[in-house]
């Protein structure tokens, strides 16, 4: 176990050291004269020798504090050195987490933009539907689904948009299978038929959920369900504005306007120790402006927080 002296006072030390001068080591570091002086002498009472020749208005090293000065400076431009690096590394890339389908329905279209806008900074993108740990994993933001983000402690977060679904497919699927009623879903192949959101949609307009299938196709992400339903392989139940590509090119069609809306949400969160970083606050920023341009589009009410629920925390 190294046995060191006070961090604070040897940077105090090395300042005063380089300049020959207990005033002008208070004006670089910051501090008072008689502030300096103190942590000088409480360094020299540790070590049991004097590091300062003192003589009136001047300061000049003594034998021992000249051989320590030399060292110390080169000791604290390794450790510049050390973490500078760490840092440059840290800030030339930005790595968020988020989920598959809002990786490459949303997020990865849009993002070349701002990596664009920064030719400095590396974006990458970490897309699995599990919950990372920031103080395990090597990410900076995340984009997470939950319904009030104070269940992260630590984390500021960001609101985006609200969870909504309602049921898209392909147009020769919706011409083959003449859907024109809410009802007419229950006799079409449905992919994913046992998720929730198809219960809550049907509720919503008022038909009657349909008995559990044990057939048909049953995907675990979002994006594979569009993909499946652009095929032609049965009616999906998507969020609207994760297919608008999709549906302005006539791949999938939204078959009806009722939207079902969640109580859950999608928010950027990041620890609070890294509010300030730079590349943080430029993402949030292009973030949150990407989400209100969007917003100009689409219903308002998906892009109003829940009940209760403050829209950033």
């Amino acid at each position: 176990m190294r046995t060191l002296p006070p961090l604070s006072a040897v940077r105090v030390f090395e300042a005063a050291a380089r300049h020959q001068s207990f005033t002008q080591a208070a004006a670089e570091l910051g501090m008072t004269q008689a502030a300096v002086s103190y942590q000088i002498k409480l360094l020299e009472q540790r070590l049991g020798v004097p590091l300062f020749l003192r003589a009136k208005r001047r300061v000049q090293l003594s034998e021992p504090g000249r051989r320590a000065a030399s060292l110390v400076s080169a000791g604290l431009d390794q450790i510049a050195d050390a973490f500078s690096g760490l840092l440059a590394d840290n800030d030339g890339v930005l790595t968020v987490s988020t989920t598959q389908t809002f990786a490459s329905e949303w997020l990865a279209p849009r993002v070349g933009a701002f990596q664009l806008a920064r030719p400095q900074l590396a974006v990458r993108l970490n897309s699995e539907n599990n919950i990372i740990d920031f103080a395990q994993a090597e990410v900076d933001v995340g984009i997470r689904i939950c319904g009030d983000p104070s269940i992260w402690p630590g984390l500021r977060s960001h609101f985006l948009f609200r969870l909504h679904g309602t049921p898209l497919c392909s147009p020769d699927f919706r011409d083959r299978h003449e859907i024109r009623t809410p009802a007419d879903l229950l006799r079409v192949p449905r992919i994913t038929p046992d998720d929730y959101w198809w219960d809550l949609w049907f509720n919503a307009v008022g038909v009657p959920a349909p008995e559990k299938q044990t057939g048909g196709i049953r995907l675990d992400a979002q994006a594979m369900e569009g993909n499946a339903a652009m095929a032609g392989a049965g009616v999906a139940i998507l969020t609207p504005v994760f297919w608008r590509g999709a549906v302005a090119n006539g791949a999938l069609v939204q078959l009806f306007p009722e939207v079902n809306i969640e109580p859950r949400s999608y928010w950027l969160v990041y620890p609070d120790y890294k509010r300030l970083q730079p590349k943080i606050v430029a993402f949030r920023d292009w973030l949150l402006s990407e989400v209100r341009r969007m917003a100009a589009n689409e219903s308002a009410a998906i892009f109003e927080p829940p009940p209760g629920i403050a829209a950033a925390g």
